[in-house]
């Protein structure tokens, strides 16, 4: 790809605002680590929400470092999907819609954790009531992307080579038309039936600071920003 240059990203991280994630994981703090393992752009993928989305723009821009605000979607088939957007206000709507989807079960931070949403100024800003994770959307599979496409957004399934809610665990096989680019994996190599010629995007799934990896995962992207994922994923 013209003027590409290998960034070191990762495109999958929770923070305080998922009960899996760490508390110690606040928007800021998650931006300061990446910067400290020397990573030039990241993503803020939080279960079903973009709330604590505004704040880690704050931190990206303040620290210098390349953000992409994101919401990890559980599909009503149970399969995982990241979906990006170019703004942090596109992906907090975009995650409202998916919010209100979600059954209405309240979370219990007892056994799930506290959901912890951050203000811009790194305080507490509230918690969410609605359980976020083991929570399915109404919205299928086959309906994501495009409904992630409205919000200008981008999104492919997440892990992959996962057990837990990965598409091919819960699925099979990989389902004919499906209006991806690309696909996400955990490990070094896509399991066999990923199809060819999707883009192969590696991320740590991180839950926690200590998740974050020293120097991240290499893509070949003309800047470290939505409009550099958009064009590699759009490139045959």
């Amino acid at each position: 790809m013209n003027d590409a240059a290998m960034l070191r990203t990762d495109l999958h991280i929770h923070s305080c605002l998922s009960p899996c994630g760490d508390g110690a994981s606040t928007p800021q703090d998650l931006v300061g680590m990446a910067k400290l393992c020397g990573l030039d752009l990241i993503a803020l993928t939080d279960h079903n929400t973009a709330q604590n989305c505004p704040a880690a723009a704050a931190a990206a821009k303040e620290y210098g470092i390349g953000f992409l605000p994101g919401v990890e979607v559980t599909t009503s088939e149970d399969i995982h999907m990241v979906c990006l957007f170019p703004s942090a206000g596109a992906a907090v709507d975009f995650g409202d819609l998916i919010r209100q989807s979600l059954s209405p079960v309240e979370n219990r931070p007892e056994i799930f954790g506290v959901q912890q949403i951050v203000g811009p100024d790194g305080e507490p800003a509230g918690t969410e009531k609605i359980l976020l994770i083991n929570n399915a959307s109404r919205y299928s599979l086959d309906e994501l992307p495009t409904l992630c496409a409205g919000y200008g957004g981008l999104c492919y399934p997440a892990h992959v080579d996962r057990e837990a809610n990965g598409l091919l665990a819960v699925l099979g096989v990989w389902p004919e038309g499906l209006g991806v680019r690309a696909a996400e994996i955990r490990g070094e190599t896509p399991p066999a039936g990923v199809p060819k010629g999707l883009k192969i995007i590696r991320a740590s799934d991180a839950h926690s600071l200590a998740d974050i990896p020293e120097g991240g995962f290499p893509l070949p992207l003309r800047s470290a920003d939505f409009e550099g994922l958009r064009q590699w994923l759009e490139q045959k």
